[in-house]
């Protein structure tokens, strides 16, 4: 059944909302698990579609699964096999693709379907997997998969990525730790969950240095230990929480937050208004007079996240005078506003990289598309601050990366129903 979401707007949000885990961290951390014949642990998971469908594709391929606690759960892929990799779930989103650098020092032949995902811009995997060859991987497309060989023995190498890809700093950290030698990534993206993933494999034997940086060294330890570790706390929640009450004029506790990972993107918040106090891991919101219009650029970690920009966006749509969004990493990344115009905002799109948004205007509902996850949340923002009532359709993209975010936003006062 296809479900929408139905919101009254004019709502403020109230209360106190709890973080999930990061789902781009949880599927790093899912991946890694696979490097060891030992078991590992993984808590604070996300319970969103992704990472479900992430955690069922590792089952379907051999490995026990064990759920611990809600959140928590043990898994032993001792007895996994690459043959068994169920294809059409895998293909349904890209977070899967992590699964290759496990499966290259586990196996030494396999293929596995096209990615999917969020159809946000051209994302060339291609390129990353390519990168594998220094590595002595052959890698080749046949029949709509990747195919690929690995060498008896994986040796360490010197490794400089084409651009600052997170998936493609993943995948070549796992391979480096389950590899003979050291590995030096040049070009690594420094993302919280590329640091969740390499102090697991820290934890799992290797030996890493740079972390949080763009140039990591990896001595390989050949064959991995079993470990434990949390998932860590989700940034992207944490900014879309922190707008939802600043749109609505809340008052509010965003808690389990890691704000080291959003320095960036709190100070452009300060600057366009937003009324806020960081707390250790709580952020504290409340009321502002007014907020300002400013110049978003979306930049690689640490810079301003390309997922917070749709929801910025809309909270530019309140702000007074003409701000400007360049998203220079995905040139489809503006679906949103025109969903966004469809509800009153003036929005000119002046190029697939670049928008002027002028403020302050009046939202109205009415029945909108939520293209992919971030634009998703991104037009619930703009139902709560809207007047009447707007209806958001393919509410399955939201849940791909957001846990409960409807229940999350009714316990804050939100006027929300699935229909």
């Amino acid at each position: 059944m296809i479900q929408k979401f139905l919101i009254k707007g004019g709502n403020p949000l109230n209360g106190e909302v709890t973080i999930s885990g990061y789902k781009n961290s949880a599927g790093a951390l899912l991946a890694a698990a696979l490097l060891a014949e030992e078991p590992c642990v993984i808590g604070n998971l996300p319970l969103c579609t992704d990472v479900l469908d992430q955690i069922d594709i590792i089952k379907q391929m051999g490995a026990k699964i064990e759920w611990l606690e809600p959140r928590k759960i043990r898994i032993d892929a001792k007895d996994i096999d690459a043959q068994k990799i169920p294809y059409s779930l895998f293909e349904k989103m890209r977070v899967s693709i992590l699964l290759i650098g496990p499966l290259l020092a586990r196996f030494r032949n396999f293929k596995v379907p096209h990615p999917g995902g969020d159809k946000i811009g051209i994302r060339p995997v291609k390129i990353h997997l390519e990168t594998l060859k220094k590595f002595g991987v052959k890698f080749w497309e046949e029949n709509g998969f990747y195919c690929f060989e690995a060498p008896k023995k994986i040796e360490g190498t010197n490794i400089a990525l084409r651009e600052f890809s997170v998936i493609g700093t993943e995948i070549v950290a796992m391979v480096a730790a389950a590899a003979h030698g050291k590995t030096t990534i040049e070009i690594a993206a420094a993302e919280p969950q590329v640091q969740n993933v390499c102090e697991m494999l820290k934890n799992m034997g290797a030996k890493i240095k740079g972390i949080g940086q763009h140039t990591l060294e990896i001595e390989g330890k050949g064959k991995l230990s079993g470990t434990e570790i949390n998932v860590c706390a989700d940034p992207l929640e944490t900014g879309t929480f922190m707008i939802a009450f600043a749109l609505t004029n809340g008052r509010g506790v965003i808690k389990n937050t890691e704000p080291q990972h959003l320095t960036f993107f709190l100070e452009r918040m300060r600057d366009i208004g937003i009324n806020f106090d960081v707390d250790g891991t709580d952020i504290r919101i409340a009321p502002a007079e007014s907020f300002k219009a400013t110049k978003i650029q979306v930049l690689p970690y640490p810079g301003f996240p390309t997922d917070l920009q749709p929801q910025t966006a809309v909270l530019l749509t309140q702000a007074q005078g003409k701000s400007l969004i360049h998203e220079p990493l995905y040139e489809n990344r503006s679906q949103h506003l025109q969903e966004l115009r469809k509800m009153g905002a003036d929005i000119e799109i002046t190029d697939p990289h670049r928008a002027l948004i002028f403020g302050k205007t009046e939202l109205t509902g009415t029945k909108v598309d939520a293209s992919d996850i971030r634009a998703g949340a991104a037009l619930i923002l703009a139902g709560l601050v809207a007047s009447g009532e707007t209806i958001v359709d393919n509410i399955h993209h939201i849940e791909r990366g957001y846990e409960k975010f409807d229940e999350k936003l009714i316990s804050l006062g939100a006027k929300i129903e699935r229909i």
